[in-house]
């Protein structure tokens, strides 16, 4: 990051920041700090001029491409897939799953947490299926999340503790699976998958989706986990259309970590079935 200072693209204030900002991702594998970034802020352009000229070269190129682009988005507003995810701005949704713009209704909060008590979760949930009908709702964490690593650390970063507090209960509900024996990176992972599979279990107990698996409507509920590492996206096995079914879904996912306690080695971050 040094060598942007001295050629005056960023002033000291701003490389000081980026830089308490890196700390934070210290923990990832291979996270190099002087790699020269394919867009460069510039702080003085306060009223975002280069965003502007972006989103205008962005449009021109997608109609370029597709003339027909943005006017078939207008009316392309029935997703039939809900996705509740991380705000890492490392995991776009539609990137991911190589949708397009209104295949896809998203909500992303830190962590990819569903609570009971985070009313911005639920009305994007009961929106996406009472009035959208959505037909699958996907939580999708990912490895390499700053919001686990943080949780598990017990590392105090601000008012965000608050909020983490929930996957540290994760932690604490599924300490049984995050022994000493492993390796901290594996610790961190596995708490990504346990925590999106905690979540399932809170979703498939919520009103919005009882009252619509009770009258009958299809909707499935997965658990999925992103690979920052190598853009891949694993199936952690917890589908489900009810909560009978996730209930011995939840015993098979957790009987492969409980036989990993036993000897079994689960190979890292490609154990899971794709």
């Amino acid at each position: 990051m040094s060598y942007r200072k001295d050629l005056g693209l960023v002033s000291g204030e701003q490389l000081k920041h980026e830089k308490s900002v890196a700390k934070l991702f210290a923990f990832l594998p291979n996270f190099d700090t002087d790699m020269p970034e394919k867009f460069e802020y510039d702080p003085d352009d306060v009223e975002l001029k280069q965003l502007f000229e972006r989103n205008r070269e962005w449009a021109e190129e997608m109609v370029a491409h597709d003339s027909d682009y943005f006017s078939r988005l207008v009316f392309q507003a029935a997703p039939r897939y809900f996705y509740i995810g991380c705000s890492d701005a490392r995991v776009p949704s539609t990137q991911i799953t190589n949708l397009l713009p209104g295949d896809i209704f998203t909500y992303r909060n830190i962590a990819n947490i569903v609570s009971f008590t985070d009313l911005s979760c639920l009305s994007a949930t009961q929106f996406a299926v009472d009035i959208l009908k959505v037909r699958h709702v996907i939580i999708t964490g990912h490895y390499d999340c700053v919001g686990v690593e943080v949780a598990l650390k017990q590392r105090r970063v601000g008012l965000v503790d608050n909020w983490l507090r929930h996957i540290q209960e994760v932690g604490n509900r599924y300490e049984h699976y995050l022994g000493e024996k492993h390796s901290k990176q594996m610790r961190v992972d596995r708490l990504c998958e346990l925590n999106v599979i905690d979540s399932i279990a809170n979703l498939s107990q919520t009103t919005i989706i009882q009252d619509a698996w009770a009258r009958g409507q299809p909707l499935t509920l997965h658990g999925w986990i992103y690979g920052v590492h190598d853009g891949r996206i694993r199936n952690l096995g917890v589908t489900c259309n009810s909560v009978e079914e996730l209930d011995a879904r939840m015993g098979q996912t957790l009987k492969r970590y409980e036989d990993n306690l036993k000897g079994e080695v689960l190979a890292g971050r490609n154990w899971l079935p794709d």
